[in-house]
């Protein structure tokens, strides 16, 4: 392992604190959507953000993540399907009544149209162990590590102007099969990405506090 000198250019404090407020002002904003535009995005767009996601820190720098950029419009309609059938079961015979109670406030159920309409699904998986010439790998801390690259990716999303929904049907299976990917990958996460749509609504909630989140000690 070879090491370069760190390039770290610090700003003035008045710069850092204006920087803070400005993204926090920026990040504020983002909102989990349903309504999607078909409106094409510009694949570069998509790319970008992908790398974005994989400069997050990782376990032993394993970078245990792969990235599905899905916009074949077949390919979406079968996730659409088996991912509807799943939350058709979830909504009517596995979640409990004070899971259901808690959803209700924003109106959503196993219909998920959106799964075609939004121009791109970007599918997270996680990769518990490497599979090379010499054979199964361990990958360290794999669940923080993408939880952490899926941040940065919808970070980098929203700051692109692009809306988003984090979608996590249960159980997952079936975008590993779909999709094709190896044995040693699974679905975290199912990121519909575009343009809102021109009708586009969102529950009116509140964030918790400052107060609320942090303490100073």
């Amino acid at each position: 392992m070879s090491f370069q000198k760190l390039d770290h250019n610090p700003y003035q404090e008045s710069e850092m604190i204006e920087r803070s407020t400005t993204f926090f002002d920026l990040m504020i904003q983002r909102r989990t959507i349903r309504d999607f535009s078909d409106r094409p995005i510009p694949i570069e767009i998509i790319q970008n953000t992908i790398q974005t996601a994989s400069s997050a820190p990782s376990g032993a720098n394993k970078q245990p993540w792969h990235f599905v950029i899905v916009k074949d419009p077949v390919v979406k309609k079968d996730i659409r399907i088996a991912a509807e059938k799943e939350e058709k079961e979830f909504y009517e015979h596995r979640a409990p009544d004070y899971w259901l109670q808690d959803l209700n406030q924003f109106g959503t159920d196993w219909h998920k149209p959106f799964l075609e309409i939004a121009p791109y699904l970007i599918v997270v998986f996680k990769q518990s162990y490497d599979l090379g010439k010499r054979g199964k790998r361990k990958n360290y801390y794999v669940n923080e590590s993408v939880g952490i690259a899926s941040g940065f990716l919808l970070t980098a999303l929203h700051n692109a102007g692009l809306a988003t929904l984090t979608h996590t049907p249960s159980p997952m299976g079936f975008l590993e099969k779909i999709l094709k990917r190896p044995e040693n990958e699974k679905a975290v996460l199912l990121i519909p990405v575009g343009y809102p749509a021109e009708n586009a609504k969102v529950p009116d909630l509140k964030k918790k506090s400052f107060q609320e989140v942090a303490t100073i000690i």
